[in-house]
């Protein structure tokens, strides 16, 4: 039988992005503060999904919504994680499509195993709604920045040539700048992705920032922030990109096909732990 005086989650690891995904209901009033808790108990989990899932004979129906109603990649890995687990259908190819808040169609996700219990995860990423530069002023800089629109979040693409460069070395003040862009463009979330390398291979370190739940994270990787790179360089490049990114976490890959528009992320999920928090600590 549950208690209902407890909140059942999971931390789990996609790539460096720890993630919280509660899989007990929670009023989407109510999640923004059980994020908050989970997030005091746990310094180093980044963002908190709520999970709502059910089986159907073979097919899996799911539901992931953010603290915040962002889309997010790597929570879409980490529920996938766990309706695998809780499919019995661990060891092999587990495939489905996950509604996700953010994105008004369902994604496609595949895990397949690895090693030390973890599984290499393929999503299919909802496409940009955009692409295009954008102009802002921070302190006494000036410039243009690409843009990358997306479902539930937006992406700006910092290269060295960009004088938002020098935000990285001053880590304050590129948190600042983060919530003045989102302020200006509206968004549901935006990620400043500081991004430095050359054909195939690049370093990305992501700063994100999302409203709804009042969170600034320079995170250890970004799925959407990864997806909008390679969206980025296929629609410069008028064709296929596939490009590695190595983040703090680790690598991510990114194959993205401007003909189709197309993208695929590949990155690598692990469950860490699996835990309650009681509602007096709410």
């Amino acid at each position: 039988m549950r208690n209902e005086s407890v909140l059942c989650y999971s931390i789990l690891d996609p790539t460096g992005n720890i993630t919280a995904i509660v899989e007990s209901p929670v009023e989407i009033a109510r999640q923004p503060a059980v994020a908050a808790a989970i997030m005091r108990r746990h310094p180093e989990v980044e963002q908190v999904g709520f999970l709502r899932s059910g089986f159907d004979g073979e097919n899996v129906w799911a539901e992931l919504r953010m603290a915040g109603g962002e889309f997010c990649g790597n929570a879409s890995m980490s529920a996938a994680m766990l309706l695998q687990i809780g499919s019995g259908r661990q060891g092999g190819e587990f495939a489905l499509r996950l509604r996700v808040s953010g994105a008004s169609e369902p994604v496609e996700l595949c895990l397949r195993p690895a090693a030390d219990e973890a599984a290499l995860a393929e999503i299919v990423m909802p496409p940009a709604l955009d692409i295009e530069k954008a102009a802002f002023t921070f302190g006494d800089m000036h410039g243009t920045l690409p843009l990358v629109r997306m479902e539930g979040i937006s992406h700006l693409v910092v290269e060295p040539d960009s004088v938002f460069f020098a935000l990285l070395d001053d880590r304050p003040a590129a948190e600042e700048a983060v919530r003045e862009f989102c302020a200006e463009l509206g968004a549901d979330g935006l990620g400043l992705m500081f991004l430095d390398g050359r054909g195939s291979e690049y370093c990305m370190t992501p700063l994100v920032y999302v409203p709804g739940s009042g969170t600034c994270f320079w995170e250890n990787s970004c799925a959407s922030g990864s997806a909008s790179v390679g969206m980025l360089l296929a629609s410069r490049a008028g064709e296929r990109a596939a490009v590695s990114l190595r983040e703090p976490g680790g690598v991510l890959r990114v194959e993205s096909d401007p003909a189709d528009h197309e993208t695929r992320l590949r990155g690598r999920v692990q469950l860490t732990a699996k835990l309650e928090l009681p509602e007096e600590e709410l």
